[in-house]
């Protein structure tokens, strides 16, 4: 007789953040937490952690599609995020605008400050609480502060120096 695996709930998931219906980001999942996020109704799994993240696992496609969900893997570097990496996630994100998608990274710092950027472009009235999203995560400092400022005057506008 087998037994129904149990599946943890998808909160449990390191530094896991709903920012919506539509989008929930995190830092690296376990293996198993696939499954919940498959069972929360999640379509697409967007990777931007390096193959060499802490935690990663060289499987993770195959465990997500396992799954039955999308993975799309943008592997950017955490000490130099490029604007092209940043282009690559929007028209993913535009792609998959009609279906439940799940971002992470290592630590959810990489994802919160895409996903930021991406909102406020989206629509620049959000920025307050898509800043305030991002820092539920952490405050970008250095090369991601200098990241975030050249892709969105809106960010440089609003916080005070």
């Amino acid at each position: 007789m087998r037994f129904p695996q149990m599946i943890e709930p998808i909160e449990q998931i390191r530094a896991y953040l709903r920012l919506n219906e539509r989008v929930a980001t995190s830092g690296m999942p376990r293996p198993e937490q696939f499954a919940a996020i498959r069972s929360a109704g999640f379509e697409v799994v967007v990777n931007l952690a390096l193959p060499t993240s802490d935690n990663a696992m060289a499987n993770e496609g195959d465990l997500v599609t396992a799954q039955g969900m999308a993975y799309v893997h943008i592997p950017v570097n955490f000490e130099r995020p490029a604007r092209e990496d940043f282009q690559k996630f929007e028209r993913v994100m535009d792609a998959f605008s009609e279906r439940k998608v799940f971002v992470h990274c290592a630590a959810n710092m990489r994802v919160s400050a895409f996903m930021y950027l991406y909102r406020v472009r989206k629509d620049p009235s959000c920025a307050p609480d898509a800043r305030k999203d991002m820092q539920r995560i952490w405050e970008p400092d250095g090369a991601w502060r200098e990241f975030i400022d050249a892709l969105s005057p809106t960010l440089r506008a609003e916080r005070p120096d």
